[in-house]
């Protein structure tokens, strides 16, 4: 680890060497990275493993609805100014994903985790961060996840008192009541394009007001703060007025808003927003993610959209119609098995895009595509879905396990 001590003890190295090992077994049987069957071996062997590996880092950790795993490269991008990072680019965001990838990191100065919304707080206690970033909260996953009011309250409770400095969304009232426990928070306006989860006042129930790009509750008076940093177009405004442009290769506002609190959270660990923001530039493709792959003859740009607050972002990046569009829904127990959400998703905004249906859930989809008025076709997969397609640019648009097969499919 960093440091001159070894934090960690025999049983911790024995916990660590065991998890690696069925790591290894895992990826060999070709049963994926193996990251989380790691960890879970390591962690059985070792409870306090993750807080003995975080011990001697410098911690931020990234929790969201959408957007966690792009802010976190990210982030890891701009720190590496600063000295060795180790993180969990792959995803696996969890307790035992998250042990997995810092055992893997024993000269990292840095470790920059995303953390699925659930397990925050828990996470937030083994590894003492030095800063957290919340970005938003939306609904997702509607068979097992909590009401949006719950985890915003999880968070609430768990980040009270909290030594980390909070890098939070100014612009999103669920994460503004969650962050406001915190002693040391840091507001950045970076947009919400998703409201419908955010009408009634999370600190009192009234009918949230919101008047252009502010909002508050006329009943209790809880309202927006007032951001230190801003996304303002293709610039990040840092605390001392200073414009600092975006230059990105993953598209879309959402991608630059992500941008923007990536630079709030470099500037907690020293690095400055020029030197931040010219390191994302790297960044191409997130886990396949706006990755273009040619197939069958056709060059197909892969987006991932697991919930409606995603799908409503994504479809603002597509080019224009007549391009053609493929949407593929699962629902299998990574996405959540419950569908309705579908219903929150504006699909009239496709018109015009001739659209091909694939994945375990088309006629859910299809359902859908017919009540907004869409012109379909239903496919028996993404080989006869890009047949129907002429030449050119695809967009491809899944959700999480179906972009998984859709990766799979292309050789991604």
């Amino acid at each position: 680890m960093a440091g001159n001590s070894d934090p960690l003890t025999p049983r911790a190295k024995l916990a660590v060497t065991a998890g690696k090992a069925v790591a290894a077994a895992s990826r060999a049987a070709g049963r994926g990275s193996g990251s989380v069957i790691g960890g879970r071996v390591a962690l059985k062997l070792d409870p306090d493993l993750l807080a003995r590996l975080a011990q001697n880092l410098d911690c931020v950790l990234v929790s969201a609805t959408n957007g966690k795993t792009t802010t976190t490269r990210l982030i890891a991008e701009a720190l590496r100014a600063a000295g060795p990072v180790v993180s969990n680019a792959l995803g696996a965001n969890m307790p035992a994903g998250i042990t997995s990838a810092l055992a893997g990191g024993s000269d990292a100065k840095f470790g920059v985790i995303e953390v699925d919304e659930k397990y925050l707080a828990g996470v937030a206690r083994d590894t003492d961060p030095k800063c957290i970033a919340l970005l938003n909260l939306s609904r997702d996953q509607l068979d097992r996840a909590a009401e949006t009011r719950m985890l915003a309250e999880n968070w609430r409770e768990g980040l009270a008192g909290s030594k980390a400095v909070v890098v939070a969304n100014a612009d999103d009232p669920l994460v503004v009541w969650a962050a406001s426990s915190s002693p040391n928070v840091i507001w950045v306006a970076a947009g919400q394009m998703w409201k419908d989860d955010a009408w009634s006042c999370p600190s009192c129930g009234g009918v949230m007001q919101r008047p252009g790009d502010d909002w508050f509750c006329g009943e209790c008076g809880f309202r927006r703060p007032t951001p230190s940093w801003a996304l303002s177009g293709d610039h990040v405004i840092d605390p001392h007025g200073s414009a600092w442009p975006i230059h990105l290769q993953l598209p879309g506002r959402a991608n630059k808003a992500n941008a923007a609190s990536s630079a709030a959270v470099a500037a907690v660990f020293g690095v400055p927003p020029q030197v931040a923001l010219e390191r994302m530039y790297q960044v191409q493709a997130v886990a396949g993610r706006y990755d273009v792959v040619q197939f069958e003859g056709r060059d197909l740009r892969l987006l991932l959209a697991k919930n409606p607050a995603g799908w409503l972002e994504t479809f603002s990046l597509i080019d224009p119609p007549p391009t053609p569009v493929i949407l593929s829904v699962n629902a299998r127990s990574a996405d959540g098995t419950d569908t309705s959400w579908l219903w929150d998703v504006d699909y009239t905004r496709l018109t015009g895009h001739p659209i091909c249906v694939i994945g375990d859930r088309k006629l859910d989809l299809a359902v859908r595509l017919e009540v907004a008025n869409q012109q379909f076709q239903v496919c028996e997969d993404l080989d006869q879905a890009v047949q129907l397609c002429p030449p050119g640019r695809i967009e491809v648009i899944a959700n999480y396990t179906a972009f998984q097969d859709l990766r799979r499919r292309v050789g991604n």
